[in-house]
């Protein structure tokens, strides 16, 4: 038994100690903890590692490379009539040559690099950096951007689809990749360059050495080099054509960075002067109108989002919105009733669209795409004349005006300060809002637009369809020669603000697409019109039931031959510049317009067009839009109008006498004549003036009569 003092010795050593192995063992674990889940951490890394490297090497493994010669018989973009079966021609016909890099000129190859690619020769086929780039750009909702180096861009164009999507991405990226593990970088760059398009229909920069300077790729300079390697990045945006000044950058950018990559000498650099670039020849397969239709549809793809890249070279379908048989009657039309002599500078255009949809159905662009690529159908460039008159008399029946308001129908006839006349300097006397619409009478519907307002009519006409970009139009302070079509719209948008109340007043947007089909078959794109109400039912029905008397009744005459319900409006305007002919049925609207311009590009006078002194829009114009609808519409079920209501059709209530000149008079009514209450005014030889008695003058609560003035009454106001 031991003693206390070794007792307490014990426990005192026993507690000095314990603390200190409890450290010790603390001490010790701690590190080994660590240890461990670094171990565990890099081990599941190392597996991880392993497990993505075995899965990309299956996956490269995978992903075959197919031939470049494949490429040579990829399906082209084919564009149908809208059954969808009867093709109209083909976008980006290929006229690839390919050649080998040995015969393209070092310095054509370096041009293209300083324009696409500076590193191609450093990297793996994918820049990182790059793609970081257009994936925050995408994400941001910038521009969407793909693949930045040339391995990038040949793989997404001879080997994937043009799907912009994710898995996409990921798959040109693998490919990339492969690509430079397989095959060296001369035959990626020599592939690259016998694929790309450059414009002018040239797959391949050979082709594109013929299409743009006539020559073998082997025959250009670095300066002509430069010219093509600018090109690619947008062939439509930078053409020559229509943005010369754009490509003229492009190249000095390009050629600037061949300078500083040391592709050649700053002394190359100050000498090299802009190339002449051969005018641009379209192929045959574009004659008559089907370049106007396939450079319509194009046009539209680009601005939905498509690249030419894809439109050119991405196999698609796309089925239009043009019908097969309008389409061949607005050609048999033009040619049949449109005027043979004196038609030197002679413009015709066409448009139809079917209303609640705005699908164009026919157009006639010219009298051949090849010889001239302005389209008279969509361009803006003719005066509308008369056929603006409908957008007045929409607001004037918007403000409650019945269709038996009267106005001045005299010639000239002077409203605000500006003198007019009628067609002929026909003078019709006090005339109602139907007469003047069935005869297109200038002074009754300019009067009417002064008494409802310009603006009102403007707001009217854009309500309908006419863009705001129509030249002419002066919206920001329109005159009383706004109803009279000083305005020049295009044939569609004349067309497509009609089909508005054809479809009793819900305007549609318009389209020249209906569907577009992937090279798989499935479908991308499927149009569905914007509708918008522009004026309610009545309204547009009372526009109709007036418009279609202008055809019984009134200037378009012509069009009874179609023998069934129509409506329409003839435009002719001054100095005989310009005559129209735009009316309807509920299932097609459809503007013909016509106009004379000299070799410089004005309009002038269409006298001596066909014989006709004077061309107006009862003339070819209506006879073409006669034989057109008389076509497209042959076998089509015939359909009414819907009436208009009662009150449209309403006597207007009007007075034949007032007491006083300060009375207020309805709108649409002529100035009745002003009675004095009080008899006859006292004369000098009345006997009873000598000394008359005096009289109670009664209050007038509108305050003191007015002063005498030495203006007359105008009478010609109805």
């Amino acid at each position: 038994m031991s003693s206390p003092t070794q007792k307490g010795s014990a426990s005192k050593k026993t507690a000095i100690k314990k603390p200190t192995k409890r450290s010790t063992s603390s001490e010790q674990r701690a590190p080994l903890w660590r240890r461990r889940w670094l171990r565990r951490i890099l081990w599941t890394l190392i597996f991880l590692t392993a497990i993505g490297a075995t899965f990309l090497a299956v996956v490269l493994a995978r992903t075959e490379v197919p031939s470049p010669n494949d490429l040579a018989t990829s399906e082209a973009t084919v564009v149908y009539y809208s059954g969808g079966s009867n093709e109209i021609g083909r976008l980006g016909e290929s006229t690839r040559r390919s050649v080998l890099l040995s015969d393209i000129p070092e310095d054509i190859q370096q041009a293209v690099l300083a324009a696409e690619d500076r590193d191609f020769y450093n990297h793996g086929g994918i820049s990182p950096i790059g793609i970081a780039r257009a994936a925050l750009n995408n994400l941001t909702g910038g521009s969407t951007q793909g693949g930045s180096t040339i391995t990038q861009q040949y793989a997404k164009i001879a080997f994937l689809t043009q799907d912009r999507t994710w898995k996409r991405k990921i798959n040109e990226a693998l490919l990339a990749f492969k690509l430079e593990t397989v095959i060296s970088k001369e035959q990626i760059l020599q592939d690259y360059l016998n694929t790309i398009y450059f414009g002018r229909n040239a797959n391949g920069i050979e082709a594109a050495a013929v299409a743009y300077f006539n020559k073998s790729v082997n025959e250009l300079d670095y300066i002509e080099g430069a010219v093509l390697a600018s090109v690619i990045k947008s062939p439509s945006g930078l053409n020559p054509e229509d943005n010369l000044s754009g490509l003229k950058a492009r190249w000095s950018y390009v050629l600037d960075s061949m300078s500083v990559l040391g592709d050649i000498t700053q002394a190359q650099r100050d000498a090299a002067i802009f190339p002449e670039i051969i005018p641009f020849k379209q192929k045959d397969r574009l004659g008559g109108q089907v370049g106007f239709l396939l450079t319509a549809v194009e046009q539209q793809l680009l601005a939905q989002g498509y690249t030419e890249t894809e439109i050119q070279r991405g196999g698609l379908k796309i089925v239009s919105s043009f019908n097969r048989k309008a389409q061949r009657s607005a050609q048999r039309a033009v040619k049949n009733q449109g005027p043979t002599s004196g038609t030197q500078g002679l413009r015709i255009g066409l448009a139809a669209v079917r209303p609640g949809s705005g699908e164009v159905l026919a157009m006639y662009g010219g009298t051949d795409f090849i010889t001239d690529q302005i389209n008279n159908a969509t361009r803006q460039f003719a005066q509308a004349g008369s056929t603006f008159k409908p957008f007045a008399l929409a607001s004037a029946l918007e403000q409650g005006l019945p269709l038996n308001s009267l106005w001045n129908g005299n010639s000239p006839a002077t409203v605000n300060d500006y003198t007019l006349n009628n067609y002929g300097d026909n003078s019709y006397g006090v005339v109602s809002l139907l007469q003047a619409t069935e005869l297109s009478i200038n002074s009754a519907y300019v009067e009417l637009t002064s008494e409802i307002g310009v603006r009102n009519v403007a707001d009217a006409a854009l309500a309908a369809g006419i863009p705001e970009t129509t030249p002419g139009l002066n919206l920001e302070s329109p005159d009383l020669t706004f109803v009279l079509g000083t305005g020049s719209p295009s044939g569609l948008d004349m067309a497509n603000a009609y089909a508005t109340f054809a479809n009793e007043g819900v305007r549609s947007t318009t389209t020249f697409i209906k569907q577009v089909f992937g090279p798989n078959g499935g479908l991308i794109y499927q149009y569905e019109p914007l509708l918008t109400t522009a004026f309610s039912t009545e309204v547009a029905n009372t526009v109709n039931y007036s418009l279609n008397k202008v055809v019984t009744s009134g200037t378009a005459k012509a069009a009874l031959a179609l023998d069934r319900p129509a409506a329409a409006k003839t435009g002719t305007t001054d100095d005989n510049k310009s005559a129209w002919f735009a009316g309807y049925t509920p299932q097609i609207s459809a503007a013909v317009l016509m106009a004379k311009e000299d070799s410089s590009g004005m309009p002038i006078s269409m006298s001596g067009t066909g014989g006709l002194g004077t061309v107006t829009g009862g003339s070819f114009p209506a006879a073409i839009w006669t034989a057109f609808m008389r076509g497209s519409l042959k076998k089509q079920p015939v359909v009414n109008f819907q009436a208009p209501p009662d009150e449209a059709l309403s006597p207007i209530d009007c007075p034949d006498f007032i007491e006083t000149d300060l009375e207020e008079i309805p709108l649409g009514c002529p100035i009745p004549e002003v009675v004095n209450e009080f008899g006859p005014e006292n004369t000098e030889s009345d006997p009873a003036a000598v000394d008359p008695a005096p009289v109670e003058q009664p209050i007038n609560e509108f305050g003191p009569e007015p002063a005498p003035t030495d203006q007359p009454i105008d009478e010609g106001r109805p």
